[in-house]
């Protein structure tokens, strides 16, 4: 039999600690580190060894071990072989991360091609977070699989959490996420495929405000920059940190070649930059933290670097719609302002026509279209480049 779970946010519960399972195959590390924690909860590390190069867990009485495998390349595994014995069960975890069921298959077939006899079977688990697109390769595996006998499907969300594994924290920040943004709230904790839609965002969550607020103290500033020069806009945007750990957008500089006879240079681009984060220092009394780029960007960071003897930092760049989860998960939080003026209202503009490309819905990789998104990429950066100082990855 496999099994499918299909989960949302719930850690190994007691379901899955009691469940046999000597191979885990997974994209992430921390799993074997779960486990060494769920151990010693148990006062059972004397009975085990734990091995780290390669990751093994071995029962020292029996034998039995759990693998643990990284799979970023699927057929560096078809090598891999148990020097006793057989493999009883496989756990591909995070299954959503791999490429595609050929990446699955690739690694399943090397461990359950050999007869393990007297009519037994291996068991294969896969548990995942299911992707909000509907045209995801693992939503329409998963459902390719509903009346299928050889799979068993499951799906847990927190709300199943009958041990009290999550904390008053964690769950007071999923109900804020159900009050403020309950389309999302529904993908990230029900677990539910509500589709991309065709905007991006939800603009109730792009709040205005006139001032910055008198108990919410700007700690730090950050600047995110993406260019074009000869054929596309240059958009520079400053954010601020602030105490209660909202973020506000402070000014946008934004300048198009578009209907110029002569467009500005790298170097004069970069003192349009420098003049910026000057002028922001000297009015808000704040010097920049990260200064963000567009990692294709090389022209304009020598060049600044040249001339102002300042680094700015590329971003490093995800699929395009891992970097909007980042900044919808921010935006769903109710922690984004920016200061009401002509430069803001360019940048809110731009994410008002923000949309899914239609024509890429079916596959994993969903584009946007690509007109005027200019100061989108740049709240992209600025999110992507600051997640843990956003509090959006720990």
């Amino acid at each position: 039999m496999t099994i499918i779970i299909n989960r949302i946010y719930v850690p190994i519960n007691t379901s899955l600690q009691d469940l046999y399972l000597p191979l885990i195959l997974s994209l992430y590390s921390f799993f074997y580190r779960k486990v060494i924690d769920y151990r010693h909860h148990r006062h059972r590390s004397n009975k085990s060894f734990f091995g780290k190069s390669p990751l093994i867990i071995t029962h020292k009485e029996t034998g039995t071990a759990f693998y643990f495998h990284g799979v970023d390349d699927p057929i560096k595994i078809k090598s891999a072989k148990i020097a006793k014995g057989y493999v009883m069960s496989l756990w591909f975890e995070e299954c959503s991360e791999f490429k595609g069921v050929e990446d699955i298959d690739t690694v399943e077939d090397t461990f359950i091609r050999e007869q393990i006899g007297n009519g037994r079977q291996g068991m294969v688990y896969y548990s995942y977070n299911p992707p909000r697109n509907t045209y995801s390769w693992i939503n329409e595996w998963k459902d390719n699989k509903v009346n299928d006998p050889d799979y068993f499907l499951h799906h847990s969300t927190y709300l199943d959490d009958e041990k009290g594994f999550l904390s008053p924290q964690l769950l007071r920040k999923i109900d804020k996420y159900k009050e403020n943004d309950h389309d999302y709230w529904r993908w990230m904790y029900s677990g539910e495929v509500i589709g991309l839609g065709d905007n991006v965002y939800n603009m109730n969550h792009f709040h205005w405000i006139d001032e910055l607020p008198q108990d919410d103290h700007i700690i730090l500033i950050d600047v995110a920059i993406d260019t074009g020069h000869q054929v596309s806009a240059s958009t520079y945007s400053a954010f601020a940190l602030t105490r209660k750990h909202n973020v506000i957008l402070l000014d946008t500089y934004y300048y198009s070649p578009a209907n110029k006879t002569v467009k500005k240079s790298p170097s004069e681009l970069g003192d349009d930059l420098n003049q910026f984060m000057n002028n922001i220092t000297e009015k808000y009394n704040k010097y920049f933290d990260t200064k963000t780029i567009d990692s294709a960007e090389g022209a304009l960071r020598n060049q600044f670097y040249k001339d102002h003897h300042d680094y700015l930092r590329p971003v490093r760049k995800f699929k395009k719609i891992t970097m909007i989860d980042h900044v919808q998960q921010l935006l769903a939080e109710g922690r984004f302002y920016m200061l009401r003026n002509d430069n803001n209202q360019i940048f809110y503009d731009e994410h008002k026509k923000y949309q899914w490309d239609e024509t890429t819905f079916e596959g994993d990789d969903p584009k946007v279209i690509k007109e005027d998104d200019h100061s989108c990429d740049v709240f992209q950066y600025y999110t992507v480049a600051n997640l843990r100082k956003l509090g959006l990855k720990w």
